[in-house]
């Protein structure tokens, strides 16, 4: 397996760790450890796992491309590490009521659209690489969640009273870039692989 697809595969494996530091243990005696969860320790571990997978999604088109380890199952594994990775971080935000549940169905509905069409592709023996508009949505909702995850940091360490009106409405609209972002690159995908809806 060459770096590539180690690095992407990596990604994956943060996934839990990374939701293990956001959501506070749903059981008596995990009191500790929510403290911690909640406490500033918690939320700077999981923004820097959040930090290095979102790195190895730089890393591995990189590297794929540089040393020439493009393949189809790089192409397969590496927009699902992507959704999964956004999916389960932004789940956890909507959880901790960080983060709106309407955009988090949207991005859903989007990935759910897109991974049916890469799927009736691959029956035709077609694999769909991430376009440019694919990845311009990963970058915004890469940014919209780091923000949220360093929300609470910030709070902490300046002792900003919460909420603050000027932190939360940028939050709202760094969410709401990556939504339309989301839905724009959904259209993409949709309307320049029309064809194996049509077939």
């Amino acid at each position: 397996m060459n770096i590539a697809n180690k690095l992407t595969i990596s990604r994956i494996l943060l996934v839990p760790f990374i939701m293990l530091f956001m959501l506070p243990m749903p059981f008596a005696g995990a009191t500790k450890w929510n403290n911690f969860v909640t406490g500033l320790g918690g939320c700077l571990i999981a923004l820097i796992l959040f930090l290095i997978a979102s790195i190895t999604d730089f890393l591995d088109g990189h590297y794929a491309r540089k040393l020439g380890l493009v393949s189809n199952f790089g192409k397969f594994l590496d927009p699902i590490a992507d959704k999964l990775l956004v999916i389960a971080t932004f789940s956890c935000l909507v959880a901790l009521d960080r983060a709106g549940v309407v955009a988090l169905v949207i991005i859903i509905a989007r990935e759910f659209l897109v991974t049916g069409m890469r799927l009736m592709a691959a029956q035709q023996g077609v694999v769909i690489a991430a376009s440019m508009f694919g990845k311009a949505k990963m970058v915004t909702q890469l940014v919209a969640i780091i923000y949220l995850m360093a929300l609470p940091i910030i709070y902490q360490i300046t002792d900003t009273i919460y909420p603050n009106k000027l932190l939360e409405a940028f939050d709202k609209i760094l969410v709401w870039i990556a939504v339309i972002m989301t839905v724009l690159s959904g259209t993409d995908y949709l309307w320049k692989n029309r064809k194996f809806f049509a077939d």
